[in-house]
C-alpha cells in the first residue's frame, strides 16, 4: 500500500454512520514527496492539498495522520488517496506542533498558550507535557490549576488514541472512545476486546450493531452466547422504543433470529439464561386479536395466556402500577364537594361542575378533553375549593415546560414529577412508599405523556386517602416511553372519566382550537384566507415543502406577524428522513438563522455543528444536570479551549463536555412525538404523502395543539385527508388495563 502523511486541513465530508470521510490534508515533506510519485504531474492540488476518502475516525483540523492506502484518479474529482489504515501521530516541526495544540485537541490548551509553550519549548514541546509537566508552569499564564488540566486532557488523550487504533476501523468515533476511556480506564481495551458487548449496556450512544461489528472482528463466534444474549436484548428494546411494555415470546424470538442469523434451538437457552439473570421475566398475559397486532390468537392463548417477554424493569413497573392504582380508587375520600360561592356556578358549565366534585368526591380521577374545552377552568375552580377547605395539595407534569404552562394558567406553583418527588442523580427519589408526599391532593397534567416507570416512581410517592386527578388529552399521541398508561386506565374503567366536549366562545375564534376538533371528528381543517391563524402553502412534494418552510420560518412570519423566527417559531416534522425529515431541515435552518461567522466559535461533533446562538434539544434524561429529554434551549457558550459548551434551558444553564454532546441535537425542528407536553407561539409543520407512514389523525391533532397564535402547515390537501382519514391508533402491548380489570396483580 501507498503511504501518505500530513495535517488535516478541513473535513469535507463526514457520516457518523459508517465514518466514510472525504478530508483535504496538508502533506508533509515526506508525504508530498510519495504524492508526487503517484503519476508524472503532481497529485496534489493547486492549493497543495491532497483529497484524502475512506472510513476514518472522527477527526478534526489540525491532526496529524500517517495512512496506508492506494492512490486513485478520479474521473470527475481527479486524484484521491483512499485511506483503508489510519493512524493518529504527532506533529515534528515546530510549526506542526503550533498548530496541533492550537487546533483544540488538548483541552485547556489555545491558539493563544500554544504559541507561548512552543515558543519556550520548541521540539521538546511533547516531551516535556509527557515526561516533565510541572515545566509548563515556566510558561507566562499557566498556573497549577491550567498544567493539571492538560497533563490530565494529554494522558486521557493518549489513552483514547490507542483505543482509536483498536477501534476506528468499527465505526466507533473519537467522541465513543473517549466516553470508553471515561467508563472503563485504563481497562478500556481489555473489557473491549473480553466482550464488545457489555459496551452496548454500559455506554450511551453504542449500539448491538457496534458491538456486533467489533466482535466479528475479534473473531468472536456468531452462536456465542453472549452474543445470542446482546441480540435479544436489543431487540426486545428495539420494541420497547416504540412504546411496547412486552414482546410476545413467539415475536421476540423472531426478531432476534432474524438480526442474527442463528437457528431457533439457540434463542430458547439464551432466553432461559437471560431469566435466570433476572435481565427478562417471562410472563402468560391473554392476548385478543388486537393485541396480537393482526396475527390469530388461539382459543387457549386467549384464555390462559400467551408467553410474553418483559424487561425486568417494565415487568415490575406495571404490576406496580396497577397495584398502586387499586389501592388508591379504594381509599375513603377525604375532600368534601365544591363550594359554589367560591367559584360561581355561572363560571363552570355542567360538565365542568360534574368534573369538579368527581376530582373532590373520588380518590382517583381522569379528566380529559381537547383544547379550549376549558380543563383550565375546572383546575382554577378545583384548586379554590381546596384552598378554601385549608386542603394541602400540589400541581405536577412530566416535563419542564409542561408545568410552566401548568403555573402560568393556574397561578399557582407547579414542577415536574421529578422535582416533586424530590430527585437525586446520587440517592434517587426522595420521596416513595417509605416516604410518601404529605398531600390531600395531586393534580397530574399532560397525563398522557406519562410512561409506565414515571407513572410508577409517581404512585410509590402517593399515599393512600391522597386525592389523584389525571388531567390529559387522550386524543394525543401516547407517551415517548413504554406503556399507554392513561388510555389503559379509561379502558380499565377503574376511575371516573370526564371529558369535556363543548369549546368556549372565546376558544371558538380560532381556528388552532376548532381545526384541533374537526380533525378529531374526522372531518378537513378550514384555513384562513388573509386574516387569520391557520394557513396552508401548497407543495405537492417533500422538497417543495421543505423550500416552503424554509423561506415561512426565515421571512415571510416574521414579516408579516412580527414573531421571532428561532424563540417563538417552532417546525414540527412527522418523520426524521428526507428532505422534508426533521434531519435536513434543520440543516437548512441552521444555516439560515444562525450564520457561521469568524467571530462566532462552533465545533463538530457526533456528526452534528454545534454553533454559538443554536437552538438545540436535549435527547435523554440527565439527571446530573437536571435536564430532560425534550427541553429546548440555547448554546450559550462554546469554548474550544475547554472543549465544553453550554446551554440555557429557559434560565437553567446546563454544561456539556464534547463526548456529552451526543445528548443534544439541533431543535430548530423537531419530531412532533418530542413536542409533546409543549406549546409555541407558532407551529409551523411540513405534510406531504412522502409521510404516508406517519400520516395519522392523532400525529396532526397533536402537531396543531402545540400551536397557540399561529400554526402554518406546508404540503398537500391529499396527505393532510390521509392523515384526517387515519384514526387507527398503533396498538402497545401493555397488560395494564388487563391487571387493572382482573385484580390479577398477583400472578
Amino acid at each position: 500500500m501507498d503511504t501518505l502523511s500530513g495535517a488535516v486541513e478541513r473535513i469535507t465530508y463526514y457520516n457518523p454512520e459508517n465514518g466514510y470521510t472525504v478530508l483535504r490534508l496538508r502533506p508533509d515533506a515526506k508525504g508530498a514527496k510519495m504524492a508526487n510519485r503517484f503519476t508524472n504531474k503532481s497529485s496534489l492540488n493547486a492549493d497543495g492539498l491532497a483529497t484524502v476518502v475512506g472510513s476514518l475516525p472522527e477527526l478534526s483540523p489540525g491532526e496529524h495522520l500517517r495512512l496506508q492506502g492506494q492512490w486513485d484518479n478520479h474521473p470527475k474529482h481527479g486524484p484521491q488517496f483512499k485511506a483503508e489504515v489510519c493512524e493518529q501521530t504527532l506533529p515534528a516541526t515546530v510549526a506542526g506542533i503550533q498548530g496541533y495544540l492550537g487546533s483544540g485537541m488538548i483541552k485547556g490548551i489555545g491558539p493563544r498558550f500554544a504559541e507561548r509553550i512552543v515558543e519556550l519549548f520548541k521540539e521538546e514541546t511533547f516531551n516535556v507535557i509527557e515526561s516533565t509537566p510541572e515545566r509548563l508552569l515556566e510558561v507566562s499564564g499557566i498556573g497549577e490549576d491550567r498544567k493539571q488540566k492538560i497533563t490530565t486532557a494529554w494522558k486521557e488523550q493518549k489513552q483514547v488514541k490507542e483505543i482509536m487504533v483498536f477501534l476506528h476501523g468499527h465505526g466507533v468515533s473519537t467522541n465513543l472512545a473517549v466516553k470508553i476511556y471515561k467508563t472503563y480506564g485504563d481497562a478500556s481495551l481489555e473489557t473491549v476486546q473480553k466482550n464488545p458487548y457489555q459496551l452496548e449496556r454500559d455506554i450511551y450512544g453504542v449500539g448491538f450493531k457496534t458491538a456486533d461489528r467489533i466482535a466479528q472482528a475479534l473473531g468472536l463466534p456468531a452462536e456465542h452466547p453472549s452474543r445470542i444474549e446482546a441480540g435479544i436484548v436489543f431487540a426486545l428494546n428495539e420494541m420497547i422504543n416504540e412504546g411496547h411494555v412486552y414482546v410476545p415470546r413467539e415475536l421476540l424470538a423472531q426478531k432476534a433470529i432474524e438480526l442474527l442469523a442463528v437457528s431457533q434451538e439457540l434463542i430458547t437457552p439464551a432466553l432461559d439464561r437471560l431469566a435466570q439473570d433476572e435481565r427478562i421475566r417471562p410472563e402468560l398475559i391473554p392476548l385478543n386479536e388486537k393485541k396480537a397486532q393482526g396475527g390469530k390468537v388461539s382459543e387457549a392463548q386467549a384464555m390462559y395466556g400467551t408467553p410474553v417477554i418483559y424487561l425486568t424493569p417494565l415487568y415490575f413497573g406495571e404490576k406496580g402500577v396497577a397495584e398502586r392504582l387499586r389501592t388508591l380508587a379504594g381509599a375513603a375520600s377525604q375532600v368534601g364537594t365544591m363550594n359554589h360561592s367560591l367559584f360561581p356556578v355561572e363560571k363552570l358549565s355542567e360538565e365542568q361542575q360534574a368534573a369538579v366534585n368527581m376530582a373532590l368526591t373520588h380518590p382517583l380521577s381522569i379528566l380529559t378533553g381537547g383544547p379550549g374545552t376549558g380543563k383550565t377552568t375546572c383546575l382554577k375552580a378545583l384548586i379554590s375549593t381546596l384552598a378554601e377547605q385549608h386542603k394541602s395539595f400540589a400541581l405536577a407534569s412530566p416535563t419542564g415546560r409542561a408545568a410552566k404552562r401548568l403555573s402560568e394558567a393556574t397561578g399557582h406553583p407547579a414542577s415536574t414529577i421529578h422535582r416533586l418527588l424530590e430527585f437525586s442523580p446520587v440517592e434517587g427519589f426522595k420521596h416513595d412508599e417509605a416516604n410518601p408526599l404529605d398531600l390531600d391532593f395531586l393534580v397530574v397534567d399532560e397525563a398522557s405523556m406519562l410512561d409506565l416507570l414515571l407513572m410508577n416512581h409517581l404512585l410509590k410517592a402517593v399515599r393512600p386517602g391522597t386525592h389523584v386527578l389525571f388531567v390529559g388529552d387522550v386524543d394525543q399521541l401516547p407517551s415517548v416511553g413504554a406503556g399507554d398508561v392513561l388510555r389503559d386506565i379509561i379502558h380499565s374503567g377503574m376511575a371516573p372519566v370526564t371529558r369535556l366536549n363543548s369549546i368556549f366562545r372565546q376558544a371558538a375564534d380560532s381556528k388552532i382550537i376548532t381545526n384541533a376538533h374537526l380533525i378529531n371528528q374526522g372531518k378537513f381543517p378550514v384555513f384562513s384566507k388573509g386574516d387569520g391563524d391557520f394557513f396552508l402553502f401548497p407543495a405537492e412534494d417533500a422538497t417543495a415543502a421543505a423550500d416552503w418552510i424554509v423561506d415561512i420560518v426565515s421571512e415571510r412570519i416574521p414579516q408579516k406577524f412580527g414573531f421571532d423566527a428561532v424563540r417563538d417559531i417552532q417546525v414540527l416534522a412527522p418523520i426524521y428522513r428526507g428532505p422534508a425529515g426533521v434531519i435536513a431541515l434543520n440543516e437548512r435552518l441552521q444555516e439560515k438563522l444562525n450564520l457561521p461567522s469568524g467571530s462566532k466559535p462552533e465545533r463538530k461533533l457526533y456528526g452534528t455543528v454545534f454553533r454559538l446562538g443554536d437552538k438545540v434539544m436535549q435527547t435523554q434524561n440527565n439527571y446530573d444536570k437536571d435536564v430532560y429529554n425534550g427541553d429546548i434551549g440555547f448554546v450559550c457558550s462554546l469554548d474550544i479551549v475547554e472543549q465544553t459548551l453550554v446551554v440555557d434551558f429557559d434560565g437553567r444553564t446546563a454544561n456539556y463536555e464534547w463526548s456529552d454532546a451526543d445528548q443534544l441535537t439541533l431543535a430548530y425542528v423537531v419530531s412532533i412525538h418530542k413536542a409533546q407536553g409543549s406549546e409555541f407561539p407558532v407551529v409551523v409543520m411540513p405534510i406531504v404523502i412522502q409521510h404516508y407512514t406517519m400520516l395519522q389523525r392523532n400525529l396532526l391533532y397533536t402537531a396543531i395543539t402545540r400551536a397557540r397564535k399561529l400554526c402554518v402547515l406546508a404540503g398537500s390537501p391529499r396527505a393532510i385527508s390521509m392523515a384526517v382519514r387515519n384514526n387507527k391508533v398503533a396498538h402497545r402491548f401493555s397488560a395494564l388495563d388487563w391487571r387493572l380489570n382482573i385484580g390479577n396483580v398477583g400472578k
